[in-house]
C-alpha cells in the first residue's frame, strides 16, 4: 500500500537532517504537545479531526442538507482563510465540468470589494433560490462585512421574514457583532473555535459546513485527517515525514533559497496551491524572515513560468505534488494520416503522458540547479486531500517554529486595515 504522502529527496540525507535539526525539533513538537510554544492559545486545530464528536458532525450534515434542499446557489461569505480552505478542497474534489443534479452551486463573496463582482452576483442569483453561509469570528472584517451588509438587504427584500432560515452564521460562540446579530436575527449558527486560527480551520465548521453543502464526503476527508494525527504523532525526523519537509524548507533557506514554489500537474488542485500560499505566507512571513510562498500550475505554466524556473536566478526550489492514483484517464487515438506526427503515442493514455512529462520537467529542473522536493500523495480523493491537509499544517507549525517565529498571528495584516480606516475616515478611529 502507498502511505497517504511521501517526502521523496535527495538534496540530504535524513540522518543529516537530523544532526542539524533534530534536537530543536523535538524540543518544539514536546512544547507544542505541553501547550508551551509560541501561541500556545491556537494550537487546536492539532487534535481537531480526533475531536470533531459524532453529534456535531451530524449536525452540520443536518444544516448542510436543509441548504441543499431549499438552495440552487449557497453564497458563501468569507475572506482569507474563512473561504480559502472551502474553496481549495471543493475544487480539487469536484469535476470539471458537470456536477449533480442535487449539488447547489458554490459561490463565494466577501473575498474582495469589486463593485462589479458584486452586482453581477445579484443579478446572477436573483432568477434562482439563495441561502448564504456567513463565516466571520467578529462579524466586523471589513470586506466580508461589506458582503454580508449588502446580502442581507437583498435575502431580506426577497424572502422577507423567512430569510433567517435560509442564513447559517459561523462566528464567535459569545461575542462580537456577527454573534449579537445571530442570537437576535435566529440564524442557525455554528462556532469558531477560540483555539483555532483562520488558515488551520478547514476542519471546523468554517470549512466542513460549505463542504458538505457542496456534496464532499466530510467524513472521508476527516478520516484521512484523523490517520494523519497518529502518523506525525512522533517527534523525530526520521519517523515524522511532515517534520521532514518542514526541516528541508529551513535547510533550503539556509544554503539562499528563499523562494519555495509549489508545483502540481492537476488542473482541480490549482486552487490548493492558494489555500497553501496562506498557511505558509501568513505563518512564516513576519520578523524579516520566512520563505517566500509561489505555485505554478503545470504543464501550463511550463509554457509561462517554466522558462525563469530552468533559467532564471537561482534562490527557487521546487516542491511538486504528485498524484499516484488517478480517478480516471483518457486514451490516445491513432489517426490514419498522423500529420501532428503523434501516433507513436497512441498506445498510451494523456495521464501516462502527463506522469511522464512530470518526471521529465523535474530532471530538466534539476540540471538547471533548481533544488526538487518530491510529495508523492496516494490517491486524489477525500480521504487523501484531508490526510495532506494535516501534513502541510503540521509542517508548516514546525517550520516556522524552526525559523523562529509565532507560526500563528499575523500581525501584518493590521498594516492596510488601519490605512484604510483613516482614508475612510473611520468614526472613532486614531490613527
Amino acid at each position: 500500500m502507498v502511505s497517504p504522502v511521501t517526502v521523496n529527496q535527495s538534496l540530504i540525507t535524513v540522518s543529516e537532517l537530523e544532526s542539524v535539526f533534530g534536537e530543536q525539533v523535538k524540543d518544539f513538537h514536546n512544547a507544542m504537545a505541553n501547550g508551551t510554544s509560541k501561541g500556545a492559545e491556537y494550537l487546536g486545530w492539532r487534535n481537531l479531526p480526533e475531536e470533531v464528536l459524532a453529534n456535531e458532525l451530524e449536525d452540520v450534515l443536518a444544516v448542510a442538507d436543509k441548504l441543499r434542499k431549499v438552495a440552487e446557489i449557497v453564497v458563501v461569505i468569507g475572506v482569507g482563510g474563512s473561504y480559502l480552505g472551502a474553496k481549495a478542497v471543493q475544487d480539487a474534489l469536484s469535476p470539471y465540468f458537470e456536477k449533480k443534479s442535487e449539488d447547489p452551486e458554490i459561490i463565494f463573496a466577501g473575498q474582495n470589494l469589486s463593485g462589479t463582482y458584486m452586482k453581477q452576483l445579484l443579478n446572477y442569483i436573483n432568477s434562482k433560490e439563495v441561502a448564504v453561509i456567513v463565516i466571520s469570528k467578529s462579524g466586523t472584517t471589513t470586506e466580508p462585512a461589506i458582503a454580508f451588509r449588502v446580502l442581507l438587504e437583498y435575502m431580506e427584500g426577497r424572502y422577507g421574514t423567512s430569510a433567517s432560515e435560509r442564513i447559517v452564521a459561523i462566528t464567535d460562540k459569545s461575542a462580537g457583532a456577527l454573534r449579537e446579530l445571530t442570537n437576535r436575527s435566529g440564524f442557525a449558527s455554528f462556532v469558531v473555535p477560540d483555539d483555532v486560527g483562520g488558515r488551520f480551520s478547514v476542519f471546523t465548521p468554517v470549512g466542513l459546513l460549505p463542504l458538505a453543502v457542496a456534496g464532499i464526503d466530510i467524513k472521508q476527508l476527516l478520516s484521512g485527517a484523523k490517520d494523519a494525527v497518529q502518523e506525525f504523532s512522533a517527534a523525530d525526523i526520521a519517523s515524522n515525514s511532515a517534520y521532514q519537509y518542514a526541516a528541508l524548507r529551513n535547510h533550503l533557506l539556509n544554503e539562499g533559497f528563499n523562494i519555495e514554489i509549489l508545483a502540481s500537474f492537476v488542473p482541480r488542485f490549482a486552487t490548493f496551491h492558494e489555500w497553501w500560499k496562506q498557511l505558509f505566507g501568513e505563518s512564516e512571513g513576519k520578523d524579516g524572515k520566512g520563505v517566500y510562498p509561489a505555485s505554478v500550475a503545470y504543464p501550463t505554466d511550463l509554457h509561462s513560468m517554466g522558462q525563469y524556473v530552468q533559467d532564471g536566478r537561482r534562490e527557487l526550489y521546487e516542491t511538486f505534488v504528485q498524484f499516484v492514483e488517478s480517478m480516471e484517464d483518457s486514451a490516445i487515438p491513432t489517426s490514419a494520416d498522423n500529420l501532428d506526427g503523434l501516433n507513436y503515442l497512441a498506445d498510451k493514455t494523456m495521464n501516462e503522458i502527463n506522469e511522464v512529462t512530470l518526471r521529465a520537467t523535474m530532471e530538466a529542473h534539476e540540471a538547471g540547479g533548481v533544488p526538487l522536493i518530491l510529495l508523492q500523495v496516494g490517491k486524489h480523493d477525500a480521504y487523501h486531500i484531508g490526510y495532506l491537509i494535516y501534513f502541510f499544517e503540521t509542517a508548516c507549525a514546525m517550520s516556522a517554529y524552526l525559523l523562529g517565529v509565532n507560526p500563528f498571528d499575523q500581525p501584518g495584516v493590521e498594516e492596510y486595515k488601519k490605512n484604510i480606516f483613516r482614508m475612510l475616515e473611520k468614526p472613532g478611529f486614531v490613527g
